[in-house]
């Protein structure tokens, strides 16, 4: 395939433009959720913790771990779901997801006592992302002819 042959972003139609963004800004947020994660690791008084099997009175319990995954899933899902899912689902998806990974950032705050000011940092960074992202896939509305050259009018290209 030459680079001729490859569309520039430009020439991408308006809802594959919007998949994009949606899956960049969802690969965006999972790098902040994992260096978070890290950085935490990286804290000798919470890794004795976490080795001692509770943090925080958190039992880190098979059921626990398994309820973390599932989260961690929902953001590492939408990376490719935003990406092939219909528009219509699609919305609903990024909208559904982000409200659960927002509200489970938010509550990690109010968790043990005051975070550490790294903790904020990357919390008000994936807040707003996921945040962004509602709003994003809030006001994704049908393309139309007016609004995307590619739609086609009664059968003709406009």
């Amino acid at each position: 395939m030459s680079g001729a042959d490859v569309p520039s972003f430009a020439a991408m139609d308006r809802d594959q433009r919007k998949k994009n963004m949606l899956s960049g800004l969802w690969i965006f947020a999972m790098f902040n959720y994992l260096y978070a994660d890290i950085m935490t690791l990286m804290n000798p008084a919470i890794l004795r913790k976490m080795v001692s099997g509770g943090v925080e009175g958190i039992q880190m319990t098979p059921e626990f771990l398994l309820a973390a995954a599932f989260l961690m899933e929902t953001a590492i899902a939408m990376t490719f779901l935003a990406r092939i899912l219909p528009r219509s689902i699609n919305r609903w998806a990024n909208m559904g997801a982000g409200l659960l990974n927002t509200a489970a950032v938010l509550a990690s705050l109010t968790v043990g006592g005051p975070p550490p000011a790294y903790y904020i940092f990357f919390a008000a960074i994936e807040v707003t992302c996921t945040l962004f992202i509602i709003g994003y896939a809030w006001r994704w509305k049908v393309a139309t002819a007016a609004t995307n050259p590619q739609v086609q009018v009664q059968g003709v290209s406009a």
